[in-house]
């Protein structure tokens, strides 16, 4: 028989791992071609022997699969999450394609907040870039439906925790990341409450568009905390609201 403590540290490792384990990309398709993403796991091979398989996702110590504050909006953890390094790969997208964002391991369980998803190029291969030299230009973000309430992650969870983002069709090829954020606003009514989750994947433009991406923002430029669109109170009836970030590109 088990004693009480086991039975007690059985129950609180289940339940940390179903709060928790719930802040990364596992996956993603392009075009329906499935691409492995950077998962907690392979943390571990690292440590334990040196090495993990070369995805495009980039690599990432969130290891309680959490979140970055408000207080740390200047440091380069909100770049692409804590102590991140690019991914040793990149996965090939035609200008006009779209990307399928499938985030876990768990069902994502935050309800409120806005999704936004930023481009930087690279000026030369993205997998050795200085992440600090990025600057990212945002090119989708939705916020709260006004008419029905709902705002952009319970989208999200009924769409089983995949988001689609398509790729504008005039962006001239090139070697790029995209940054997918969800902001998880739960906890948004208080300074330091709002929970940002960045995820990073290296990606290699193709096709014949021409333009290219406009200056962008240094990542640590992104958000301050006392921004409307992360210190606000959602659960009222939301009349209007400021999505957090730059303003978006439409190519």
């Amino acid at each position: 028989m088990k004693s009480s403590t086991t039975h007690i540290l059985t129950a609180l490792g289940c339940l940390t791992w179903g709060v928790l384990g719930h802040g990364q990309i596992q996956n993603f398709t392009v075009n329906g071609v499935y691409n492995q993403g950077f998962i907690l796991d392979y943390y571990y091979q690292k440590v334990n022997t040196g090495h993990f398989p070369n995805v495009a996702g980039w690599y990432a110590e969130d290891l309680d699969l959490g979140f970055v504050a408000p207080d740390a909006y200047t440091t380069p953890d909100i770049v692409c999450h804590k102590n991140s390094a690019p991914g040793a790969a990149s996965a090939t997208v035609p200008a006009g394609g779209t990307i399928v964002f499938q985030w876990g391991p768990g069902p994502w369980p935050h309800p409120y907040g806005p999704i936004l998803t930023y481009l930087a190029q690279c000026s030369g291969s993205c997998t050795t870039v200085d992440k600090t030299s990025l600057r990212w230009v945002k090119i989708q973000e939705q916020g709260i439906n006004y008419n029905t309430q709902v705002w952009a992650q319970q989208d999200l969870i009924n769409q089983g925790s995949k988001w689609t983002v398509k790729i504008p069709s005039s962006l001239k090829p090139g070697n790029y990341v995209i940054r997918s954020e969800l902001l998880a606003a739960h906890g948004a009514t208080s300074l330091n409450g709002m929970q940002n989750y960045p995820q990073c994947i290296n990606i290699v433009v193709t096709g014949s568009g021409t333009k290219s991406l406009p200056a962008g923002t240094p990542a640590t430029s992104l958000y301050k905390p006392t921004d409307p669109g992360i210190l606000f109170n959602p659960y009222t009836t939301i009349k209007s609201y400021t999505i957090p970030g730059p303003a978006l590109w439409v190519g």
